[in-house]
Order: C-alpha cells, then sequence, then structure tokens
C-alpha cells in the first residue's frame, strides 16, 4: 500500500486496515462458520467463508470479462445476497461497482451509464427490458436469478475459469486508499443526477468515524432495505459488513420491513423519517383498534409516562422517585411488550437521515424506548458527518460533528463541511466539483444551517428552496411541511408554497396505509384513495391537521389554504426520489393549475381555505 493512512477496527483481528478489500480480507478470518448475509426467515445463508470463497470465484469470472482495476461494474439489483457477493467481488479486481435505483427508466438508465462508461451490468430478470431499451455501451449483461436469452448467468460465471495470468491475492493487494470505490448518483430533484466519486478513503474514514460512536460487531445484526444506490445502505450495511463484520439480512421488498422486524431483531437499525412515521402511525392505528377500554386506557398511561420520562431525559432533570416506578411498570406492562412486537426490543443504535424528520416523531420512540439519533450527511460526504448521540441529544439538531470532520458557516449560512469523508469529485464533471469544493477542501453542501455554542448543527433547509413571500421573509418549507405530518399519520406528503406569494398554500397527499384504516373506520373499505381523499371525516381530519400544525408555526409560516390531491404519490415517481425527497420543481409543473388555484379567489371547489 502507498497510503500511509491505516486504520484499526475493533474487532478480533487488531489488523490496521485502509481499503474495502483487505478489511474484507481479514473479516473472513474471524468467525468463518457465522452468518454473513442471509435472507428473511433464512431462507437463504451465506456464512463468511461461503462469502469469501465466493468473491473469489466471481472476481476471476469478471477478470474472464476482462473487468480491470478501474473499470466500472453496473448493479442493477433488489436488496438480496448477490449485491454484496458481487459488489465486493468488484471491488477486490480493483473495479468501480456502482448501482442504480430499480426505478430507474430506460433514459435515466442511458444517462447513469453513459457517465459512468460501464461495459458490464450485474441485474435480475425483471429489470431485463428496461435495460435492453436503453441505448448504452454495455456489452455483457449478468443475470443472478437465474438464466435469461442474452445474458450470462451468476452461476455461470462462477464457474468460468480465472484468465491466464489472474492472481486474486495480487488483485486486491493493489487497491489503494486513493481508488474509487463506488459512485453514488444524487437524486436528481434539481436536475439530472451527478456522479459522486467515494474512495475507499472515504469509506474507510467514514466507518472509522462511525466507530467512535457506533459499536457494531459480528453479534450485531442490520436490515439492508434501502436502495444500494442510496449512501446510507452503502454504508451501513453494505461497508459495516465487509469492515465490523455486522450479519446483513436483506429484504427485497421495502413494504416488507416491518414483517421482517420481529424475525431479525436488528441491533442496528438506520431508517429515513418516513419509516419512522409509518411505524409510528401503525403503532397509533393499532391502539385505535384496540376494543379493551382497559387495555387502552393503560395502552395511553403508558405512552404518557414514557413521554414524561423522555421529556425529563431531554431537559437534563432527574426522574423523581415516583416517576420512576410508574416508568419501570409502565415499561414492564406495555413499552416493553410494543419494542419487542416491533422486533426492535434489541436495538442498541437506532438513526433517522437523509431528510429532516418531525422532533415529535423523535420524542414517541424515546418515549416508547428506542432513542431514534437524527443524524446528517450525503453522498458528498459519505453519509454521516453530525450526529446526535445517546449521550447527546438535541431535537431538532442533527447534532455534532463526527471525528475527523470540521464544519463552518458560510457568510450566507451555508454548511461547509471538511474531512477525510469528502467526495474526490463529480464523475467527468470538474466544472462542478469546483464550484463544490473549494481549494481549502471545504465542501459547500447547500444547507443552510446554523451551530450554536455547543457544537450542535441545525440544518434550517435546502439553500435553493428557501421561500421567500412577497414581502421578503425567508421561510423553511421543510419546517412547515413537517409540522403537518406530525399533527396527522393520515398525512403522507406535504408540499409548501409561497416563494413571491403572499401567504403560504400547500398541496396535500394522503398516507396509502392510513387511508386504508380510515376507508375501514367509515365503512368505504373498497374506495380508492380518491374517493378516500374527498370524505368529509377524512377531510375534516386534515383540516384539523393543518391547523394543529399551524399552531407550531409563526403567523406568516401558517399555511391559509390547501388542497388535497387525490393521488399516491410513489418513491421514484415524478415526485418523489426513491429516497423521499421532494421533486419540486417537477410537481410545480405537474400541478401548475392546483397552485394557481390556491391564490385564486374565485375558485373554491377544490381550495380548503382557513384564513
Amino acid at each position: 500500500m502507498s497510503d500511509p493512512e491505516l486504520i484499526t477496527f475493533p474487532h478480533e483481528t487488531g489488523v490496521a486496515v485502509s481499503t474495502l478489500p483487505q478489511a474484507f480480507q481479514q473479516t473472513i478470518t474471524v468467525r468463518p462458520d457465522g452468518v454473513a448475509l442471509r435472507t428473511a426467515g433464512g431462507i437463504q445463508e451465506i456464512t463468511w467463508a461461503e462469502y469469501g470463497q465466493r468473491v473469489e470465484t466471481i472476481a476471476a469470472g469478471l477478470a474472464a470479462l476482462g473487468v480491470k482495476r478501474g473499470d466500472t461494474v453496473g448493479i442493477m439489483l433488489t436488496n438480496r445476497p448477490e449485491f454484496h457477493l458481487v459488489d465486493t467481488a468488484a471491488l477486490h479486481l480493483g473495479a468501480i461497482p456502482f448501482s442504480i435505483y430499480n426505478t430507474s427508466s430506460p433514459e435515466q438508465i442511458e444517462y447513469l451509464f453513459g457517465n459512468a462508461d460501464n461495459a458490464v451490468v450485474v441485474t435480475e430478470q425483471v429489470f431485463l427490458p428496461l435495460i435492453q431499451a436503453a441505448s448504452t455501451n454495455v456489452t455483457t449483461t449478468i443475470v443472478v436469478d437465474g438464466v435469461a436469452s442474452d445474458a450470462v448467468s451468476l452461476a455461470d460465471l462462477e464457474q468460468t475459469p480465472a484468465p491466464d495470468g489472474f492472481d486474486f491475492t495480487a488483485s486486491w493487494q493493489a487497491v489503494e486508499p486513493g481508488d474509487l470505490a463506488t459512485l453514488i448518483y444524487t437524486s436528481g430533484t434539481t436536475g439530472p443526477p451527478k456522479g459522486v466519486e467515494i474512495t475507499h478513503r472515504n469509506m474507510i474514514a467514514e466507518l472509522a468515524c462511525l466507530a467512535d460512536e457506533v459499536e457494531v460487531g459480528f453479534d450485531d445484526r442490520v436490515i439492508s432495505y434501502l436502495p444500494a444506490a442510496h449512501i446510507a445502505d452503502r454504508v451501513s450495511s453494505h461497508g459495516a459488513n465487509m469492515v465490523r463484520g455486522i450479519q446483513v439480512t436483506t429484504v427485497t421488498d421495502p413494504r416488507e420491513i416491518a414483517a421482517v422486524l420481529p424475525e431479525v431483531h436488528p441491533t442496528f437499525f438506520f431508517g429515513v423519517p418516513r419509516v419512522w412515521q409509518k411505524i409510528r402511525a401503525g403503532i397509533e392505528a393499532k391502539m385505535a383498534q384496540e376494543t379493551s377500554p382497559v387495555k387502552k386506557n393503560l395502552a395511553s398511561w403508558a405512552l404518557g409516562v414514557g413521554a414524561a420520562a423522555a421529556q425529563a431525559q431531554l431537559d437534563g432533570k432527574p426522574l423523581g422517585a415516583l416517576t420512576r416506578a410508574q416508568h419501570g411498570l409502565a415499561d414492564k406492562l406495555v413499552l416493553h411488550k410494543v419494542r419487542a412486537a416491533l422486533g426492535m426490543d434489541q436495538i442498541t443504535f437506532a438513526g433517522s437521515g437523509a431528510a429532516a424528520i418531525p422532533p415529535e416523531v423523535l420524542s414517541f420512540f424515546l418515549g416508547l424506548g428506542i432513542p431514534v439519533l437524527e443524524v446528517w450527511g450525503m453522498s458528498e460526504t459519505t453519509g454521516v458527518s453530525t450526529m446526535n448521540t445517546p449521550d447527546a441529544i438535541k431535537l431538532g439538531s442533527v447534532g455534532k460533528v463526527v471525528r475527523g470532520v470540521e464544519a463552518k458557516l458560510a457568510d450566507d449560512g451555508e454548511l461547509l463541511i471538511r474531512g477525510p469523508v469528502n467526495m474526490r469529485g463529480y464523475r467527468n464533471q470538474p466544472e462542478k466539483t469546483a464550484e463544490t469544493i473549494d481549494p481549502d477542501g471545504w465542501l459547500a453542501t447547500g444547507d443552510i444551517a446554523t451551530i450554536d455554542d455547543d457544537g450542535f448543527v441545525t440544518i434550517v433547509d435546502r439553500k435553493k428552496e428557501l421561500i421567500i413571500n412577497e414581502s421578503g421573509k425567508n421561510m423553511s418549507p421543510t419546517n412547515i411541511e413537517n409540522a403537518m405530518k406530525a399533527a396527522s399519520s393520515l398525512i403522507g406528503q406535504v408540499v409548501a408554497i409561497g416563494d413571491g406569494r403572499p401567504y403560504i398554500s400547500a398541496l396535500v397527499v394522503l398516507d396509502p396505509d392510513a387511508a386504508a384504516v380510515r376507508a375501514k373506520t367509515h365503512d368505504m373499505s373498497d374506495a380508492d384513495l380518491a374517493t378516500v381523499s374527498a370524505h368529509p371525516k377524512v377531510v375534516e381530519e386534515i383540516i384539523t391537521a393543518v391547523k394543529v400544525g399551524n399552531g407550531k408555526l409563526s403567523r406568516v409560516e401558517q399555511i391559509k389554504r390547501f388542497t388535497v390531491i387525490p393521488a399516491a404519490w410513489d418513491p421514484g415517481g415524478d415526485e418523489l426520489t426513491p429516497t423521499m425527497k421532494l421533486r419540486r420543481k417537477p410537481i410545480s409543473d405537474k400541478y401548475a393549475e392546483h397552485i394557481v388555484a390556491l391564490y385564486d379567489e374565485e375558485v373554491s371547489d377544490i381550495v380548503i381555505d382557513l384564513r
């Protein structure tokens, strides 16, 4: 290795590492018979020894296809063990494996593969038509689930002899910290995705930063359900698996996460805000459906006691003897049972990131005995750069910077980050790279933030998304939207509008699962979302929620008029990125008539006026 930056991780080998293959080769020696990768229910289980063997055979097969150091390998897979096998094998060649979202259209695939310039793609049969419809330079397609025409099966690839002169050990030992480990394509909320270049040094540095606050190892379990194209899954499951030895259970369909949690009982769990909101909504829905007044009152009492204990913790106040006794009883009778039923009774770390989460949701889980720690990071910083910790929680903030990372504010309040986690740059976009990282190494995040005297960072909003009304008042749309979503689980998405306008208005979209519960409550189980959205009782509930949300905002931030969009918004669709971020410009274009109506005094049939 030419780079002196070596990091020792706290697993049994105690060997310093500087690249992912080097770490993996140490990890597989610790518990060769232990399960490294599995699917829900244990239908498929791969030990560390098997993992290491298959990585070697797949690497040989890829080398026979001509894949070498510096080549890119595209991956379009659901969450499954084969992703880890193929990605890790490519890394051992010094190649650059990268994933794309499964919602990608042929046009998007064409753009992404054009930027990455990959000749090989690994996929499943269900995605073949999309890939084949795109005009790319791909010459070899590998399918992991059987045999398909015009494609190589993974099974056949593993049987392919290594090319003459191929030395697997020499191959992975030649990988250097500055080599690229992957490309992370940004969600593209404002334009075409940019290819974020993440090096081995970046990945090792990020995992080292997290090791200070998150102790995970071979006895720990994580569920991989977020897209592998997202930096969160690549670090918290794939990277942590290779470097720290955490066991990964893959879930093909993220909608099955609630069913898988009780089977796995993860010790580490990371969720985007919508996941935590839906879990909370599920608990509240079950309470609402409880027919026994005694059980309902007991649950309500226990949650109230938990909330009081959580607030005391946040305020830094000790619990009194009576409150402590009540909390112990509440935990024994209700709270522990709820955690166990959720499958979250063994969690040692729970995190939320990728977007802002309403503080009320964090308070709810803290009261339940599951401290969900809000973190902040981005693809360009290899994931987490700031985080709350169990002994330093400040709701509404994203915590303090992790070890080795520096943060400061630009003159306009933009958050700047510097450290070994910062990306190398944007692929084939030197101008964008220069705009984002200055000569001193400070990366402009695009987020407006504040940093208090204790070092807690609070994100105000995206710099380009701030609302400036016609009076010149700056407002955070995310703050307004989260106030509404925190008020009712029925509200799935909110888009605050008001740039250059006299007041704030909003588009409201129902959460499909919560809407289904309301449909049953109002005797219309077979009704579609549009019908449920128009039901008087449902509209009344939304109005009440918006009023409650408004009560937490300043007068100028309050929503004065809104309309309910009678359709679901799916991740990867016109309105949401695959990671559930709002695509504000496409939304503005698609719902232009609705937005015009919100500011038209003559329109009242689809607009609810709260003025």
